[in-house]
C-alpha cells in the first residue's frame, strides 16, 4: 500500500490513539456493503463450527455471532483484504508497525441481532479472550442503518488498560482467566454518566474502529428489521503469539506447536495486509 494517499487526518489518527476509538464514515462503498450483506447472509446460510446464538431461548429476538469465515465465504475475504478497511486499520496502527513489522489481518466476526431483541452484549474487552499480545484494531462495520440507541457503546480512554476479567456472556464464568488473577469490569451501567460513552448513528458502510483493549459492549436492538454487523480484526506489526492454557475466543488450536510464543503471527491464517 506505499505511494497510496493517507485516508485519515493525523488529529483522527491522535483522536484514536488518545480515545481508543473512531467514528469513520463510508468505509465501505455501496458495492461493498452488499458484498458484505451476501457475505453475512451465507455465514447464516451454513453455521460453522463457531457459530454460537448468544441471547437467551426466552428473547423475542436472537443474536447470532460466527467467527473465522474468510477463508470460505469469497466476499468476506474480499472485503477483509482487499477494501479500504485494512488501509484505514494500518494507518491506525501505524504507531506499532513498521517495514519488518507488517499488519496483518486477524480474524472475521460476523453479529447479528434481529429485531426486538433483548440481549444485551456485556461490558468487555477484546483483548483478554484472544492468543495475542501487543496491538491491534477491529473495525465495527454495519450493513444496515443503526439508531444511536442500538449501536456499539465504548468507553474512551480505556484501552490504556489494565486488563479486566473476561467472563463467558450469558452465564458470567470466569473460563479464561483464573478467578481473581484480573481485576473486575467496573459497573458502567450503575454510573453511566461517570464514564466518557462513545456511540453514534451509522449508516450501511460506516466503522467504528477501537483498540482492542477500548471496554465496548452493545444494547439489544428494540427495532424493526436487524442489525447485521462485519467486524474485521487487524494486527499491528508488534503483535506476538501469546498461547493460553485455554481455549481461546476464537479457537486457533491449530497454531499449537506452530508459531512459538512470542513470534510474529507469521501465517497465510494472517495475510498480510500492510507493510
Amino acid at each position: 500500500m506505499c505511494g497510496m494517499d493517507a485516508l485519515l487526518r493525523a488529529e483522527e489518527i491522535e483522536a484514536y490513539h488518545r480515545d481508543g476509538v473512531l467514528v469513520v464514515r463510508g468505509v465501505l462503498t455501496p458495492e461493498e456493503v452488499e458484498l458484505a450483506r451476501e457475505g453475512i447472509e451465507a455465514v447464516l446460510a451454513s453455521t460453522g463450527m463457531l457459530t454460537q446464538v448468544a441471547s437467551g431461548i426466552d428473547d423475542p429476538g436472537r443474536f447470532v455471532e460466527d467467527f473465522r469465515r474468510w477463508q470460505e465465504i469469497p466476499q468476506i475475504e474480499q472485503l477483509a483484504l482487499h477494501s479500504a478497511a485494512p488501509r484505514y486499520a494500518a494507518e491506525l496502527l501505524a504507531r506499532w508497525s513498521g517495514p519488518d513489522a507488517p499488519v496483518r489481518f486477524y480474524h472475521d466476526h460476523v453479529l447479528v441481532k434481529e429485531g426486538g431483541t433483548k440481549q444485551r452484549t456485556p461490558w468487555h474487552q477484546d483483548q483478554p479472550y484472544y492468543n495475542v499480545d501487543g496491538h491491534g484494531t477491529s473495525a465495527w462495520i454495519p450493513v444496515d442503518p443503526v439508531p444511536l440507541a442500538g449501536c456499539l457503546e465504548l468507553v474512551a480512554g480505556s484501552h490504556e488498560g489494565p486488563w479486566k476479567m473476561p467472563r463467558t456472556f450469558l452465564d458470567g464464568k470466569a473460563k479464561w482467566f483464573p478467578e481473581g488473577t484480573l481485576d473486575e469490569l467496573p459497573d458502567i451501567e450503575a454510573d453511566r454518566d461517570a464514564f466518557d460513552i462513545r456511540a453514534a448513528d451509522l449508516q450501511p458502510g460506516d466503522a467504528i474502529f477501537f483498540d482492542f483493549l477500548t471496554i465496548h459492549g452493545a444494547p439489544g436492538f428494540p427495532f424493526q428489521g436487524r442489525r447485521r454487523v462485519l467486524s474485521l480484526r487487524y494486527l499491528a506489526g508488534d503483535a506476538t503469539h501469546a498461547p493460553r492454557e485455554w481455549v481461546t475466543s476464537p479457537p486457533f488450536d491449530e497454531l499449537v506447536g506452530l508459531i512459538p510464543e512470542g513470534a510474529e503471527m507469521d501465517d497465510p491464517l494472517f495475510p498480510v495486509v500492510a507493510g
